[in-house]
């Protein structure tokens, strides 16, 4: 039987071949390929500066981690450090983009297992999170917001506002811009203090919730070294009860000085790695408070001066020859980086998300290769649906997480 590429569970063009014994699935056979773009051999045609923006599309649920990934690869090939502030606005992005991935992933997933209402609650809350994308960025997705040596600008001094139209009268308004009077910071620390409430509230839906717990209780279990032999990572292996969370285990940017912890499942089925997301939520929660509390306290550069790398500023452009020479050379050429091979990778929402970079001194990468999560965990699907029925595949393709754009990059 087919289960896909056009299933609205499918999270994507997956074609799952399954072969049955009545409702009783004994094979999954998961075809992939349907979306395949080249991502990495597009990214061996272009200048490095120019396929930052390719990376966003990878998983466009986690944007700006994938683009972490890219950016820190380059940043080792370069040899640089990119400055402590633009270190966490990083860290404070990657863990408004970790909450946007479970918010989506939980949204999908219930209104795949029946539950409709948490849809709804659940984009509620990524409004005000993508308005944080666009006041930095100027786009609620694809935000190509990092850059090799920093942060493309400073977060700003204003929140855009609502406006009345003929939807929304004066009072309305004012209602809507109450949390927008301030900064950038402002806005995202009236969130922090709102969001445990509204987790809350999600749980309340979910967590005791006896159908809930019917369709992911004991469904998709993998034991913890079962989950490392298939090379699981993120909230798959710590589902499993495995605690390792490269943020604390191989901290990167400015992780080591924060204070969290790490999730982590006891049963390695669909409902604790339900738990484990939610429980990220609130510890990214956490996370992003000190980050404001930090960026607050200590103003500074957010991007290296070096114009061999970052553009210069565009009124200096506009009246320097040397500025304008340095940013004719970077948007038509890029940079030269030094010979090498790297490796560097994150904690994506999903997983590891590691990028491989081997430079040949040229202004383009010779070989990159995405380790993306997904991938590795769709492999798992065969094993763990086999015994259990047809409606149970819906649920362990929304516990996987599966955005397809990095299956077939």
């Amino acid at each position: 039987m087919n289960f896909g590429p056009q299933h609205p569970a499918a999270h994507g063009v997956l074609r799952l071949v399954l072969e049955m014994d009545g409702e009783v699935i004994e094979r999954a056979d998961p075809h992939i390929g349907l979306l395949h773009r080249g991502t990495e051999k597009l990214a061996e045609s272009k200048p490095y500066n120019q396929s930052i923006g390719y990376m966003n599309r990878l998983d466009y649920i986690s944007m700006m981690c994938n683009e972490h990934a890219y950016v820190l690869a380059i940043e080792k090939l370069l040899g640089i450090t990119p400055p402590v502030r633009a270190q966490y606005i990083r860290v404070m992005y990657d863990e408004i983009t970790r909450i946007l991935n479970h918010l989506f992933w939980l949204s999908a997933h219930g209104l795949d297992l029946g539950a409709m209402t948490i849809f709804l609650y659940c984009f509620r809350e990524r409004e005000d999170l993508l308005d944080c994308y666009e006041a930095v960025s100027g786009t609620r997705m694809h935000a190509t917001y990092y850059r090799p040596g920093g942060v493309y600008r400073d977060l700003p001094a204003t929140m855009p506002r609502y406006s009345t139209s003929k939807w929304h009268d004066e009072k309305q308004v004012a209602g809507m811009n109450e949390n927008r009077q301030g900064s950038l910071l402002d806005f995202i620390d009236d969130f922090t203090r709102r969001f445990p409430t509204c987790i809350d509230e999600y749980e309340t839906l979910l967590t005791d919730n006896r159908i809930w717990k019917q369709r992911t209780v004991g469904i998709g279990v993998v034991s913890p070294e079962r989950a490392l032999q298939m090379g699981f990572t993120g909230p798959m292996l710590r589902g499993s009860g495995v605690e390792w969370d490269l943020r604390k285990k191989q901290p990167y940017e400015a992780y080591a000085d924060l204070d969290f912890d790490i999730a982590v499942g006891v049963n390695g089925d669909c409902y604790d790695r339900y738990l484990v997301r939610m429980e990220e939520m609130h510890q990214s929660n956490k996370i992003i408070k000190q980050c404001v509390d930090w960026l607050r306290a200590n103003p500074g550069p957010v991007i290296l001066d070096d114009h061999k790398l970052v553009p210069p500023r565009r009124e200096k452009m506009k009246d320097d020859m040397e500025s304008l020479i340095h940013h004719f050379k970077l948007f038509t050429e890029g940079y030269c980086v030094p010979e090498g091979e790297v490796y560097a990778a994150v904690e994506h929402p999903k997983g590891e998300l590691g990028v491989y970079l081997v430079s040949d001194g040229a202004n383009k990468p010779y070989r990159v290769k995405i380790r993306t999560t997904g991938f590795a965990h769709l492999s798992s699907m065969d094993e763990m649906v086999k015994g259990h029925m047809l409606a149970d595949v819906v649920a362990v393709i929304g516990t996987l997480d599966i955005v397809f754009g990095d299956v077939d990059r």
